[in-house]
């Protein structure tokens, strides 16, 4: 098994939201060019693995609200091929990756 770098422990990840996130006024007014069709989701960063900081959304620890409420599960094939990597790098793929998923019509909050 190759070693990894101790410094590259931090993922992206990218959680689908239920559509019930469409009545935030926030959430709508973040995403003026959502595409009919299209999924919502929250994008974060973690030093955790994804499915346990899922699991700590769901159960309001250190939880982004609309996780909490309306996280249904992680899409691991928008992020996986990503992770893991440093921190700096983990801080702005989750930025270009929110990016990227609003430019393709998702629906995206990223904290």
């Amino acid at each position: 098994m190759p070693r990894r770098d101790a410094r590259h422990h931090h993922h992206v990840y990218v959680v689908e939201l239920s559509d019930r996130v469409w009545n935030e006024a926030s959430f709508r007014k973040a995403n003026p060019d959502w595409q009919l069709g299209k999924p919502f989701v929250y994008v974060g960063m973690t030093g955790l693995d994804p499915d346990l900081r899922f699991d700590k959304h769901k159960a309001g620890i250190q939880a982004n609200r609309f996780v909490r409420e309306y996280g249904l599960r992680l899409l691991p094939h928008l992020y996986e091929v990503y992770n893991p990597m440093p921190y700096e790098a983990a801080r702005e793929m989750e930025v270009e990756l929110a990016i990227g998923l609003r430019e393709a019509g998702y629906g995206v909050w990223q904290a």
